[in-house]
């Protein structure tokens, strides 16, 4: 099936006694046992598995051609769990412009548990020159987050293959509309949920997909049934929900931004812009080898002071000022406010999440606010 045919059959499961089309929400949290002491349902506790967790997993996998998914609560707490299932003493390669979530996730909640080197994954031999001989995983991001930087996948998983290192991608920013990282080499990829996948800004998850059912993931299932952080059913029911319009909401997103991403390019305001359709940008060339789309994410730098920058995101109308990405309606950040004192964002950068209103409405809107600087 093409993607737009699974995004809206692979995640729906009939009820088999009302024939309702759309899957109903199994709220129970647990399951009777058989006269047997089994389980003739296939569902024992919903911590352990749930009918619509069931069905969030099916379809995130078949949209990115993996054997098998895990959801969660979160993100962080997905990409947690492959942290968890390295073991102590391992050493993980990421990105220096990490999600600052996940970044302070190992620093914090894993020091002294795992070692990590933040590094410019677009630089190839420092990637190389990075591995020891500890090195058990290479995190990807790309797009990563919020300078829009890209790595080369097929490149690094070629590097790891030779050494045994496990990749993982977070994909969230492309989702598989515009990129299939398994198909680049990768073991594993990573999605926040709550972005596109959701797409709605209403609704918490992350997930995970892998190439095989290998020993790290059958750990990482582990992980996910003993520490508990899943999605709730009703989180499982409106993710899937989301996903039966991500690839026409995604080409909505990737249109916009690059509309946008044009106009700002030719703003006297603006001093630079982040954006990978951009023939221009650093790694224009990689990203076109490996995205079939550029995706709704930009950031840009204001012509001018980190409060110039704060100015432009206090006197847009239309666009959000507020955290996260990937819903309909567009938001804009002021990003190494959020990020903290260690942030590696310049001061002077703006954060877009494109949304689907009219963009010549956002164009517009985000001009006057430029005006004033």
């Amino acid at each position: 099936m093409r993607p737009e045919t699974i995004a809206i059959h692979s995640g729906n499961t009939s009820d088999a006694s009302s024939k309702a089309v759309i899957q109903p929400i199994t709220l129970s949290t647990t399951f009777e046992r058989g006269e047997d002491g089994g389980y003739p349902g296939g569902y024992i506790y919903t911590r352990a598995e749930n009918p619509n967790r069931s069905s969030l997993e099916r379809v995130i996998a078949a949209l990115e051609g993996g054997e098998d998914a895990a959801s969660f609560s979160s993100g962080n707490a997905a990409g947690s769990a492959v942290f968890q299932a390295l073991g102590p003493g391992s050493h993980i390669l990421a990105p220096e412009d990490m999600y600052h979530g996940l970044r302070n996730c190992i620093n914090q909640v894993y020091k002294g548990v795992i070692e990590a080197d933040f590094i410019d994954m677009t630089d190839l031999s420092l990637v190389e020159r990075s591995i020891r001989a500890n090195t058990r995983l290479i995190w990807v991001e790309t797009p990563s987050n919020p300078l829009l930087k890209i790595s080369d996948i097929r490149a690094i998983c070629a590097l790891a293959k030779e050494r045994g290192i496990t990749v993982c991608c977070d994909n969230t920013f492309a989702t598989p509309m515009f990129q299939k990282p398994l198909e680049l080499g990768a073991d594993l990829v990573m999605h926040s949920a709550t972005k596109y996948f959701g797409g709605h800004s209403d609704v918490l998850g992350g997930a995970l997909v892998t190439k095989q059912k290998t020993e790290l993931w059958e750990k990482i299932r582990n992980v996910q049934s003993l520490s508990g952080a899943v999605p709730a059913p009703f989180d499982c029911y409106m993710t899937v929900r989301g996903i039966k319009t991500l690839p026409y909401r995604m080409q909505g997103h990737y249109a916009n931004a690059m509309r946008l991403a044009e106009f700002l390019q030719s703003h006297p305001k603006v001093e630079k812009v982040y954006y990978p359709g951009l023939k221009d940008h650093a790694n224009h060339e990689v990203a076109a080898r490996q995205m079939s789309g550029f995706g709704g994410m930009l950031s840009f730098l204001v012509a001018g002071s980190p409060e110039d920058a704060r100015g432009v995101a206090n006197r847009v109308t239309l666009f959000a000022q507020a955290t996260s990405l990937g819903g309909v309606e567009s938001l804009i950040e002021h990003r190494a406010s959020v990020e903290g004192p260690d942030t590696k964002t310049p001061f002077n950068l703006l954060r877009v999440s494109v949304g689907l209103e009219h963009i010549d409405d956002l164009i517009e809107d985000l001009d006057k606010a430029l005006q004033s600087v």
